[in-house]
């Protein structure tokens, strides 16, 4: 039920909601390195992102199951078992969508799409459910944040589809629109969810049930484990660094933030990937790039004053 935003909002609460957006910051910030070891694995190992995503899940549900495993109560998780399997099943899909989109048409236009549309999505469902007010402010950041993520990811300029046919760029486009639909239900339900059960048993859940639907997708491509010591490494570092830590970080994110403000606040991921692609592997940031990046940056700060400054509703 939507309850109506207080005039005033206390220290502690506005703490704790600051506190939220740094968590949500950090999980974009953590998927933002995993991008980079993906690239990684399907460059140099041959590794199909499906392959990677199932791994990831698994690694991350393991990790969470063994810290968080005996705090989830059947009780709580009864009544909403079938929103965690549909989250869940969200979860899986929309990163699924967004790799089967770049596997067509390269990085650039598949994560445009993927980040850029969310926030808008629940910008628009949020200000229907009155969740969120529509004002000038909230426009600009709003238009800021992704003109500045546009920047960044498209100073690579379009790429074409594997197959070089226009069939393959139709499909590329539809997965990653699939993908943007997904990641905004997603952030839309899981606060709700980490409410719920608590931020530890909610990011369990949903990355087990993220994990089992990754798995039936070998079904139709096999998935492999690596056979030598560092894509098992990095394999590891994907499962428990960007699955559980950052799920996890963004789970008890959600259950404290409004949609609008979570999903802006994760899209320091292709900002991260793109700044430790110029420290790590010497390549040129450009100028818009760099405008970009300052342009987010902004656009994120203000966000953040203002989630601090508002008691979030769910």
């Amino acid at each position: 039920m939507t309850t109506s935003t207080s005039a005033s909002v206390s220290p502690a609460q506005s703490s704790s909601t600051g506190l939220a957006f740094l968590a949500a910051c950090g999980a974009g910030v953590l998927w933002g390195t995993g991008a980079l070891i993906v690239n990684l694995l399907v460059e140099k190992h041959g590794f199909t992102p499906a392959n990677i995503s199932f791994w990831r899940f698994l690694v991350g549900a393991v990790v969470l199951l063994a810290v968080f495993g005996r705090q989830i109560s059947w009780g709580r998780l009864r009544p909403l078992l079938g929103t965690v399997l549909m989250a869940g099943l969200a979860m899986a899909g929309y990163v699924l969508l967004w790799f089967l989109g770049i596997e067509q048409m390269g990085a650039a236009v598949p994560t445009l799409i993927a980040l850029c549309l969310p926030p808008v999505i629940v910008t628009a469902i949020a200000v229907a459910r009155g969740q969120e007010r529509a004002d000038l402010q909230l426009l600009l950041v709003l238009v800021g944040a992704i003109v500045g993520t546009v920047l960044i990811v498209l100073q690579h300029g379009p790429h074409a589809s594997s197959n070089g046919s226009a069939n393959g760029i139709t499909l590329g486009i539809a997965f990653s629109i699939g993908s943007a639909l997904l990641y905004a239900g997603f952030s839309t339900i899981s606060g709700r969810i980490s409410v719920a059960l608590g931020a530890g048993p909610a990011t369990t859940c949903l990355t087990v049930v993220a994990a089992a639907a990754m798995g039936l997708f070998g079904l139709y491509r096999p998935l492999a484990w690596p056979s030598d010591v560092p894509p098992q490494a990095w394999f590891l570092y994907l499962g428990v660094v960007t699955a559980a830590l950052a799920l996890l970080a963004f789970s008890w994110g959600a259950a404290r933030l409004k949609p609008t403000a979570l999903t802006v606040a994760t899209l320091l991921e292709p900002l991260t990937a793109v700044v430790l692609s110029t420290l790590l592997l010497g390549q040129h940031l450009g100028v818009t790039q760099w405008f970009g990046g300052v342009l987010l940056l902004l656009s994120i700060f203000v966000l953040g004053k203002r989630a601090a400054g508002k008691a979030p509703t769910h």
